[in-house]
C-alpha cells in the first residue's frame, strides 16, 4: 500500500505552489474528485469514461485474488466450526475425516511407473521420496477439497464480496426475456470460439431453469484470429432481421458450420427468405451493428471470449454450468428484498446449491 501514499504525497507537493492550503484540502474532501489540473477538477466519472476498460481488468484481477483469499478464509472457518462442534482440534478433525481414510501408499513398482513419466535426470532412488510425498499431498488435498464441499453444502454461506461492475448498454441488444428480469446475463461471444461453443448449452439450460427471472443478452465480439467469426455474427443478425436471431444463433453454436455457403444453407434450413438473407449477408448490411458491439466490448476492456456481465458484474474465461448457476443465484440473492434473502438462501440449500460462487 506504500505506492498510493507516495503518489498522494507527490501530488500534494506538485500542486503546493499553485494551490492554497484550503484549496488543496477541498480536493481531498470531495471523494468524486481524483485530481485538479490548473483549476479544472477531474472527476471519478472522467476517469471511468477514459480508462474504464483498463480499470475493469485490474479490478477483476484484484477481485480474483480477494475471492481466492476469501474462499480460503471460509474453508478455514468451516473447519474450525466443525472441530469445535465435535470437541476436537482442526488437526484432529483432518486426521479423522481425511488422513485416516486415504488409500495406502503406492507400492515400489507403482512408484517406478510414476518415475517413468517424471521429467528428471536423477536416478529413481534419489527422487523416490519426492514422488511419494507428492502423491500423498495430492491425495490429501483432493480428499480435503471433497470434505469442504460437504461442509459447504451443509452450511448457510452468503457472499457479500461482489465482482467488479460496469455499465453495459442494453438499448439495442438482442434480449431473450424481459429487460426487467431480476437478473440479466450479458454474454460477449464469438461463434468460432471453442469456449463459447462449449458453454452455449449451459446458458440454454440456465434460461430454462430460471425462466422469467433471468434474461439473456447477446453481444458480438468476433476475435480477429477467427476467420469465420465476423461473417457468422453478421449472418445471425441477418436472421434477426427476419425474426429468427435466436434460432440461427443456436444453430451456429450447435452445428459449428460457419463458412459462408454453410451460413446460407442454415438460413434455408430455418425457412428464411433466402434471397433477402443472401443479399443481407453478401452486402455486409449488418457489419456495422456487429462492429458496434465489438467497439463496446473493447471500451469495457474485454480481451477474450466468452465474457459475461451478470447484472453488470464482470466474469470472464472458460466457465461451466455450475459456475454460471452460482453467478446468477448470487445476483438473485443480492438483488432480492432483504426480507426474501434468507428464504432464497434456504431454498438454494434444499436444492443442493452452495451459497457461494466458485468462479475464480
Amino acid at each position: 500500500m506504500r505506492k498510493p501514499v507516495f503518489f498522494l504525497v507527490t501530488l500534494a507537493l506538485s500542486v503546493a505552489p499553485t494551490l492554497s492550503g484550503a484549496q488543496s484540502a477541498s480536493i481531498f474532501k470531495d471523494s468524486n474528485v481524483v485530481a485538479e489540473v490548473n483549476g479544472q477538477k477531474l472527476m471519478v466519472t472522467d476517469l471511468e469514461a477514459s480508462e474504464g476498460g483498463k480499470l475493469l481488468q485490474a479490478r477483476s484481477s484484484y477481485y480474483d485474488a480477494q475471492r481466492k483469499a476469501l474462499d480460503d478464509l471460509i474453508d478455514q472457518n468451516l473447519l474450525e466450526q466443525q472441530a469445535k462442534k465435535e470437541g476436537v482440534t482442526v488437526d484432529q478433525l483432518l486426521d479423522r475425516e481425511i488422513k485416516s481414510k486415504l488409500p495406502a501408499d503406492p507400492t515400489d513398482d507403482q512408484l517406478k511407473v510414476s518415475y517413468e513419466i517424471v521429467d528428471t535426470d536423477q536416478p529413481y532412488d534419489a527422487v523416490k521420496q519426492k514422488i511419494l510425498d507428492h502423491i500423498r499431498e495430492t491425495r490429501f488435498n483432493k480428499a480435503k477439497a471433497a470434505y469442504l464441499v460437504k461442509l459447504r453444502s451443509q452450511s448457510n454461506i452468503i457472499i457479500a464480496l461482489q465482482p467488479p461492475q460496469a455499465n453495459v448498454n442494453l438499448a439495442n441488444s438482442i434480449l431473450q426475456g424481459s429487460p426487467n428480469a431480476q437478473v440479466v446475463l450479458v454474454e460477449f461471444a464469438d461463434y468460432q470460439c471453442p469456449y463459447c461453443q462449449k458453454v452455449h448449452p449451459d446458458i440454454t439450460k440456465l434460461k430454462q431453469e430460471f425462466g422469467d427471472k433471468l434474461s439473456i443478452a447477446f453481444k458480438d465480439f468476433p476475435l480477429p484470429m477467427h476467420p469465420y467469426a465476423q461473417k457468422a455474427a453478421e449472418a445471425a443478425r441477418c436472421a434477426g432481421v427476419q425474426g429468427k436471431f435466436w434460432e440461427y444463433h443456436d444453430a451456429l453454436f450447435n452445428e459449428k458450420k460457419l463458412e459462408v455457403p454453410q451460413l446460407k444453407e442454415q438460413a434455408a434450413a430455418l425457412h428464411l427468405d433466402t434471397a433477402a438473407f443472401d443479399k443481407c449477408l453478401d452486402s455486409g448490411e449488418q457489419a456495422a451493428v456487429v462492429a458496434k458491439d465489438y467497439a463496446e466490448g473493447k471500451k469495457l476492456g474485454i480481451t477474450g471470449t466468452p465474457s459475461f456481465f451478470v447484472n453488470g458484474h464482470y466474469f470472464s474465461g472458460a466457465v461451466n454450468y455450475t459456475m454460471l448457476r452460482e453467478m446468477v443465484h448470487e445476483q438473485m440473492v443480492a438483488s432480492a428484498p432483504q426480507s426474501n434473502k434468507n428464504a432464497s438462501s434456504l431454498s438454494s440449500q434444499k436444492e443442493g446449491l452452495p451459497m457461494e460462487s466458485s468462479l475464480r
